[in-house]
């Protein structure tokens, strides 16, 4: 590694973000903390006849699409591969056949391109993808609501992060799908659910709002799923459905959950500055319900950053690096990575 690699001085510090724990495969170019390029190839049309992500699938697709994205990112940023002087992939969790086509074209182009990589934790990088548009620093709560993921993470530094509370069972995105399927919308879920929702009443159902007068940060939504299949058959026999009102109410007590467990860890730990990242992060009534609350500072990404992304890899890979984070030549995807504890 050169001294110029080493320092990153000349040119500024430019990383190549690198993105395919799940089914969109993302590339990224920043210089220092400026965003130069990001492209993403998503895979939803593919995987929507199937009503979910096929993992198989989804890896022979991230094959064919990774390379070129790679070689057109580098080409809209205007930066020459061997310029890099880091290249960040996100090394778990996620499907393994996904992260493995990510990780082994990471190696391969930092040997080819003797350039320095490093592992992301993915959800480390959803921590991240406020924080690019914002000079938030720590201490802060991170609450990441994603497909996979619901969680409130304590940031007392970077790099040094605890748990407060997950959920039990199912993630809020998770849910969100999976009650459109009840339903019979469309995949993906979440997007169709907040659509509906806002033509339709959230109190015309009285769904219940899961573990919200409990004394921990934890989150449970699988009694939810089991309360929409039910009123969904309720209604089916009578003939009318009206999904606005279903989705609307859905919407509501999974906004009230996770807002519940906001208020209660904003109360437990005194840290008032929220960073809110994930799929279920672009939802309108969370974000809205968010920006009302009077008890914190949300910090969101704009909402094409919080579903996965590179930029927010690439952010978290450069941190990584700056405060001495240092990844192994036979890096390793690892598809039940550990983020806090």
């Amino acid at each position: 590694m050169s001294l110029r690699q080493a320092s990153g001085l000349s040119d500024g510090f430019l990383t190549l973000g690198i993105e395919t724990s799940c089914d969109d495969t993302a590339t990224a170019v920043l210089k220092d903390d400026q965003v130069l390029t990001e492209l993403l190839s998503s895979q939803i049309k593919d995987h929507a006849p199937f009503g979910g992500v096929v993992p198989e699938f989804a890896a022979r697709k991230h094959l064919e699409n990774i390379l070129p994205l790679v070689d057109a990112a580098l080409k809209e940023a205007g930066v020459a591969a061997k310029k890099l002087n880091l290249i960040a992939v996100t090394l778990g969790p996620g499907l393994m056949g996904s992260l493995m086509v990510g990780v082994e074209t990471a190696r391969a182009l930092s040997q080819a391109w003797n350039v320095p990589l490093i592992g992301v934790n993915h959800l480390e990088g959803h921590m991240f993808a406020p924080l690019v548009d914002s000079d938030l620093k720590p201490p802060f709560l991170s609450l990441i609501v994603s497909g996979g993921h619901t969680e409130i993470i304590r940031v007392d530094d970077f790099g040094r992060y605890s748990m407060l509370g997950a959920t039990r069972d199912d993630a809020a995105g998770e849910a969100y799908d999976k009650a459109a399927k009840v339903m019979g919308l469309s995949y993906p879920g979440g997007p169709e659910i907040d659509r509906l929702a806002k033509e339709g009443n959230p109190r015309a159902f009285d769904f219940p709002v899961p573990l919200k007068n409990t004394d921990r940060v934890e989150f449970s939504f699988s009694g939810l799923k089991t309360a929409l299949l039910w009123q969904v058959d309720k209604l089916k026999k009578s003939g009318n459905v009206p999904l606005p009102d279903l989705c609307a109410s859905f919407q509501r007590a999974v906004t009230d959950a996770l807002i519940a467990k906001v208020v209660l860890a904003v109360k437990q730990t005194g840290i008032k500055d929220v960073a809110v990242s994930g799929g279920v992060a672009a939802n309108s009534a969370l974000r809205k319900a968010l920006e009302d609350g009077r008890q914190w500072k949300p910090h969101l990404p704009r909402p094409s950053r919080c579903t996965d992304n590179a930029v927010m890899i690439a952010m978290a890979g450069r941190n990584a690096w700056r405060r001495g984070v240092r990844s192994p030549s036979a890096l390793a995807p690892d598809p039940s990575l550990e983020f806090a504890s």
